[in-house]
């Protein structure tokens, strides 16, 4: 739920909610289809939901489930459901509840328990991580058809890139890769193999899913009676293979109630446009309802997204006397850190937070080059832990490299258990890896005897640095938790092939004098989030499929990434499209903020276009 202390700043009461709310809250038990504008105080509504279907089921042994898409959203519905748990409702938090991401639904009820039969595999099925060796196997292998290049297999670590979406009337593989979707020619010959092997990405879960659902139809029924109710947040995410499994489930006797923005369905490679969330309420039983007013942004801000949608949500909020709005911004290849530098300064000059900020990307790759993480040097587990000293130096990105580090140690391994990376890498569901966990954690964050600092001279202290401290970490690591590794191979493994004699971080970032604090990332990482200001930098077709509306994917991400500010939005243009689009980027609301801004501390201005 949206609340901000501050005065001005916006507020929702934590216990009364809005006539659209509490209309969604207590309604008759039966499928819904709840349209919510961004900002709308869906987790307030999703918990009291949930624990208003709970009590009317009374004695019932059934279970009501409460599925989001990512983890930062289940954490928050389970700490609002525990705080309403035991405040005024007065309601044990176990009782019969579920609050789980729906991929977590799916591993817990579907594939760990019953997909192997299905699979043909005999031990548990695990996560696949792109480390695993046996995936450059030819059987393994995921053929990409290419007649302009010739066939090439999916690179071992883009394992996770291999996706079903639609195809005609029905579906197929595809590898997804700089924004584009290539079919593949092998796809349920690769993934059978894999499946008898117990190995599964996060999509190919969903795959065993469906297809242990359709061989298996007892396991179907046993579902439905044990979750009558099932919520699920975020619809316009729900892709092909998730509405398969969701149909089968309704079908099968899950009364299921869908709440999310199809403005927001940012997933179009696999299937999920929002169209699915747009059209459920025009199924037979299901009632449809909506939230059009917004606790989270300024209403210069709500104004723009309105334009952009063709939406008439209403703002909660009133224009706090600080700088506030919606404004665009120039840029060219050459000023790109002038401008972020300024959009920090100016957000500090309004009281805004640089921590509960964010500069918003379209692609994965900008954001790397605008963070100093993309180009790491060298090649293999070395340039993999170049990576992640530089986004823990830089931008003081942890989770990142606490990621990047996990694989690369892992993969050094001779005999590490299957899934090992994914359950290092997910806390909450695998805490029985709290030990090794924690020495790799601990590695991630010291400069000083774990992972070097990314300012030493690459080749000659950073390298060997780094070599001596794996060895010392690797011997702890067979030692301790029995993961063994080639200790002759280490160096070859840590060569200092393709490294520089300068320091992973370039003179800029050793020597700013306002260091950037902001967080870089992309438009997707941060959907949900409700940051005090935002920079979202465009293209000139991001720029325009933002004007144009939510009818295209780059749309609708133009749309989260202005939904995503609470008090300030800056839209970074291409210096050389603004005379083109100066007069439709004013029409839909936005101002100059070459206009608006004092002048920036030396050496911060945002550059001459």
């Amino acid at each position: 739920m949206p609340a901000w202390p501050e005065e001005g700043r916006g507020r929702m009461s934590t216990d009364t909610p809005s006539l659209e709310q509490g209309a969604i809250i207590t309604a008759p038990l039966q499928p819904m289809s709840v349209i919510a504008c961004a900002g709308s105080g869906k987790t307030f509504t999703a918990v009291r939901r949930l624990a208003h279907i709970r009590r009317c089921l009374g004695d019932h042994r059934g279970r009501v489930a409460l599925l989001s898409f990512s983890n930062i959203a289940v954490e928050t519905f389970r700490r609002e459901y525990q705080a309403l748990a035991v405040g005024s409702l007065k309601i044990p938090s176990h009782q019969r509840v579920e609050i789980d991401t729906l991929d977590g639904f799916i591993t817990t009820n579907i594939l760990r328990p019953h997909a192997h039969r299905t699979m043909g595999c005999t031990t548990t099925p695990f996560l696949l991580s792109g480390s695993e060796s046996f995936l450059l196997g030819k059987d393994y292998r995921f053929w990409v058809e290419s007649p302009r290049t010739g066939n090439y297999p999916v690179p071992q670590a883009h394992i996770h890139r291999v996706v079903i979406g639609p195809s005609g009337a029905g579906t197929d593989f595809f590898y997804q890769n700089s924004g584009m979707l290539t079919r593949i020619n092998n796809g349920p010959k690769a993934a059978a193999a894999l499946g008898k092997l117990g190995a599964y990405t996060h999509e190919l879960a969903r795959y065993w899913a469906d297809l242990t659902l359709r061989e298996q139809p007892e396991i179907l029924r046993v579902l439905a009676r044990r979750y009558p109710h099932i919520l699920i947040d975020e619809a316009q995410d729900i892709g092909i293979l998730h509405q398969l499994i969701i149909e089968r489930l309704s079908q099968a006797g899950s009364q299921i109630s869908l709440i999310g923005d199809p403005n927001q369905g940012i997933y179009e490679f696999m299937g999920a446009t929002g169209s699915f969330l747009s059209s459920y309420h025009s199924k037979p039983g299901v009632a449809p309802a909506a939230l059009t007013r917004n606790y989270r942004s300024v209403p210069a801000v709500l104004d723009l997204a309105n334009a952009i949608s063709a939406r008439t949500d209403e703002p909660d909020r009133h224009a706090p006397l600080t700088l506030h709005g919606a404004y665009f911004v120039p840029y060219t290849t050459t000023s790109t850190q002038n401008v972020l530098a300024a959009f920090q300064a100016t957000l500090m000059s309004a009281g805004l937070d640089p921590g509960r900020s964010a500069v918003l990307c379209r692609a994965r790759k900008w954001a790397n080059e605008l963070a100093g993480s993309e180009g790491a040097p060298g090649v293999g587990t070395t340039k993999m832990l170049a990576q992640a000293a530089m986004v823990r130096d830089i931008h003081s990105d942890y989770s990142t490299a606490f990621r990047l580090v996990a694989t690369a140690i892992i993969g050094l391994t001779d005999n590490a258990p299957k899934g090992i990376v994914a359950r290092l890498t997910q806390p909450a569901r695998y805490p029985e890896e709290r030990a090794l966990r924690r020495a790799v954690w601990a590695f991630t964050r010291d400069s000083v005897a774990g992972l070097p600092s990314a300012s030493l001279p690459a080749v000659s202290d950073w390298q060997p640095t780094l070599l001596q401290r794996v060895r010392v970490l690797m011997t702890n690591l067979s030692t301790a938790h029995g993961l063994n590794h080639t200790s002759s191979k280490l160096g070859s493994r840590l060569s200092k092939k393709s490294l520089s004699s300068s320091p992973l971080m370039s003179p800029p970032d050793l020597g700013a004098d306002q260091p950037l604090r902001i967080r870089i990332s992309t438009v997707h990482q941060v959907k949900g989030e409700s940051l005090d200001a935002v920079l979202y930098m465009a293209t000139k077709a991001h720029v325009s499929a933002l004007l144009d509306g939510g009818s295209t994917e780059d749309g609708r991400i133009g749309y989260v990434a202005v939904t995503r500010a609470r008090d300030l939005l800056w839209l970074g243009v291409p210096a050389t499209a603004l005379k083109i689009l100066r007069a439709d980027l004013e029409a839909k609301g936005f101002k100059d903020a070459t206009a608006k801004i004092a002048a920036p501390p030396a050496g911060h201005g945002i550059g001459t276009p």
